[in-house]
């Protein structure tokens, strides 16, 4: 019995895109890439099955982004309400009608 081969991440979605192509058969995927049909129909349908992870991690980012944004601008708005009611303050004191 022959030690189990390893195959990079690479390698495998290169196959796997080749095999979403659809443009040759599983068995000339085989042949061309050395990997037994079987093996190229595992990794395509494990693919397949993680495809919907994908767009949910964006969503994800994008709205921790947003509530990054959203933080950095509340601060901004709050250190700008600050200043407004300090030169309000100081504006009274010297008698300036704003």
């Amino acid at each position: 019995m022959g030690a189990r081969r390893k195959f990079t991440a690479e390698f495998k979605a290169r196959v796997v895109k080749a095999a979403l192509r659809e443009d040759k058969t599983i068995a000339q995927l085989a042949a061309e890439f050395g990997v037994h049909p079987n093996q190229i129909s595992e990794w395509k349908r494990a693919a397949i099955e993680m495809l919907p992870e994908l767009f949910p991690k964006r969503r994800k980012t994008d709205e921790r982004e947003n509530r990054q944004k959203e933080e950095r601008l509340l601060q901004q708005i709050g250190k700008l309400s600050v200043e407004v009611e300090w030169l309000k303050k100081k504006a009274d004191q010297l008698g300036i009608d704003y």
